[in-house]
């Protein structure tokens, strides 16, 4: 059984339009999706003392994630307002709560060396920890979403294994060349989803296409963390980059068949 480690964002998505809020993030989706999937997972993030981040801590245990070491911080979890057209998200706004309050004791992270790979994202604000994280992960994965040219961002790469990139509207050609960008920045292997058009990854100067899998979306948030979830399943266990670009093009178009990142929605 692969151990998954996955640091950092939390949120609760709140479906303005429906009157729903349901328990997301990128690093909480990779954590329970892995889980689904047969990983031993676990999550570490901060999380508010009210009732959105209950939801958040109540649904990872009820998915058997293991959630021994978040911290529960004084204030408001982190919530994103999401509006829907035709089955796809449309982000409204965010707020960020107590997500970034990291405290680390004398140990650091030595509790990640456990794990056979860790997992973070752009919208962890764990960047500055990450030289001192790099040492404990065997592998480092990390999302990256459509924020790659936020200011610092490039400098990271050099720091990650796995490099994650969203990217549903550039060309193919446009997409080939933004990995080659993050390879040569010093991501070990990038990959990049493209939505309805698939997804792709460079590895060992080789660009891989995978088409997407059919699917009548119902709610596409939280597919790409799906994606992510199985690629790096399927790469732990010595797949080649193209079956893992399948198992996670079909891991996302199934994500797409329920509401919320992982389910577990509440009414407002």
């Amino acid at each position: 059984m692969p151990r998954l480690l996955a640091i950092g964002d939390n949120t609760v998505d709140v479906y303005v339009d429906a009157g729903m809020q349901y328990p997301g993030g990128n690093a909480v989706n990779v954590a329970v999706q892995a889980r689904r999937m047969g990983a031993d997972a676990a999550y570490v993030g901060c999380i508010g003392n009210d009732a959105r981040g209950r939801l958040v801590l109540d649904s990872l245990e009820a998915e058997a994630v293991d959630v021994s070491r978040v911290r529960i911080v004084p204030g408001a979890n982190a919530h994103s307002r999401i509006g829907h057209r035709d089955g796809d998200r449309q982000f409204l706004g965010s707020d960020p709560g107590v997500r970034g309050a990291w405290e680390f004791g004398p140990d650091g992270f030595g509790f990640a060396q456990s794990y056979d790979l860790v997992h973070t994202s752009v919208h962890s604000d764990i960047d500055a920890h990450l030289p001192a994280l790099r040492p404990y992960a065997r592998v480092l994965s990390y999302d990256y979403s459509v924020h790659w040219r936020r200011p610092g961002k490039a400098e990271t790469l050099p720091l990650v294994d796995l490099a994650f990139f969203s990217c549903p509207e550039a060309s193919e050609e446009d997409v080939a060349a933004h990995l080659a960008w993050a390879v040569e920045a010093g991501a070990g292997l990038a990959v990049a989803t493209r939505a309805e058009r698939g997804a792709m990854a460079l590895e060992s100067r080789t660009i891989h296409v995978q088409p997407a899998v059919p699917t009548d979306p119902v709610d596409t948030l939280g597919a790409g963390d799906a994606f992510i979830a199985a690629f790096l399943l399927a790469w732990l266990a010595g797949g080649p980059a193209p079956d893992c670009l399948l198992a996670g093009v079909a891991a996302g178009a199934a994500a797409c068949a329920t509401r919320g990142g992982f389910g577990h929605g509440q009414a407002l």
